[in-house]
């Protein structure tokens, strides 16, 4: 799988494995660790996962997963805002790192903005963390370009540790939280973006076109509200640049991300084993520049 580099010339795949939904949905255990497992295979071996993702049986179910074969991954996981504090997020890395099996996390994210911790309170916990060798690297998910550039700042000024990543709300319909001061502080800062919801919680993929699709998946009840002009507009403009690919909707909606300055990796979920060898194929697809203005004109 064609790879990026991250500010800390970590070289990591174009593409990552949200695993959201693993440990939280009706798939088997040995279903779920046997999709991680082919994505690793395929060389996805960017894996995303969150304390509070189903409540900790993500990362479980990512341990397992990894067992044996953790040199390979780059692996990401995220702490509560309400474990921002300095001791919260020191026993909060603690637990991870036992459900996933491991002594490290390589990128270790805040998962939201807590208004009520010092910035500096939770970058100290994270420089222990640091030099503890448990964490090789911060990011800031979820926040604003005012807060983001008040922890940079801060970081600077106190020489503590920098968030290297952030991961937005980012797909060719969500666009306007990143799209805007967010990005160019990014670009600016030279910082490295894993977006999440990459293919819109599923309604880039094309599966839901009309308001009797939405009966199709218990994610489909949340589908209606992209059930618009735009919403429709986006999905022609993904139709008919994967027809010319021979491509599926969601590869080129990933594909389409890849593309864009501003953005490192994408990072989108899999069901099943189908899923994941659609969603690895968007690392092959060379979008032209005539097709990623369709698609952004699409999507403005």
């Amino acid at each position: 799988m064609k790879t990026v580099a991250l500010p800390s010339g970590e070289n990591v795949p174009a593409f990552g494995l949200g695993a959201w939904n693993i440990g939280d949905s009706a798939a088997s255990r040995a279903g779920e660790i046997a999709t991680l497992r082919l994505g690793l295979d395929l060389g996805a071996k960017l894996i995303d996962t969150a304390e509070m993702y189903g409540g900790g049986r993500s990362e479980e179910l990512v341990g397992e997963a990894i067992a044996g074969r953790r040199d390979e991954v780059f692996l990401v996981s995220k702490v509560l805002p309400e474990n921002a504090t300095r001791k919260g997020t020191l026993a909060a890395c603690e637990r991870s790192l036992q459900r996933l099996r491991t002594d490290r996390i390589d990128l270790y994210f805040s998962h939201q903005f807590d208004e009520q911790v010092p910035i500096e309170e939770t970058l100290r916990a994270y420089e222990r963390l640091i030099a503890a060798g448990k964490v090789r690297y911060i990011g800031a998910s979820n926040h604003t370009a005012d807060q983001l550039g008040e922890a940079l700042r801060i970081s600077a000024g106190k020489s503590l540790p920098r968030y290297e990543v952030l991961q937005p709300h980012y797909n060719l319909y969500n666009r306007d939280s990143y799209e805007g001061a967010l990005r160019d502080l990014a670009i600016r800062e030279g910082l490295g973006v894993i977006t999440y919801f990459s293919l819109a919680s599923g309604f880039l993929t094309g599966k839901y076109r009309s308001t009797d699709d939405l009966g199709k998946s218990a994610r489909g009840r949340g589908m209606g509200s992209f059930l618009n002009p735009r919403g429709l507009a986006i999905l022609a403009a993904l139709d008919r640049v994967a027809a010319a690919h021979g491509a599926q909707p969601a590869e080129v909606a990933l594909a389409w991300l890849i593309a864009k300055q501003g953005v490192t990796a994408p990072i989108a979920s899999a069901t099943s084993l189908e899923q994941m060898e659609s969603l690895v194929r968007s690392t092959q697809l060379k979008l032209e520049p005539a097709e990623v203005s369709e698609l952004d004109r699409a999507g403005a």
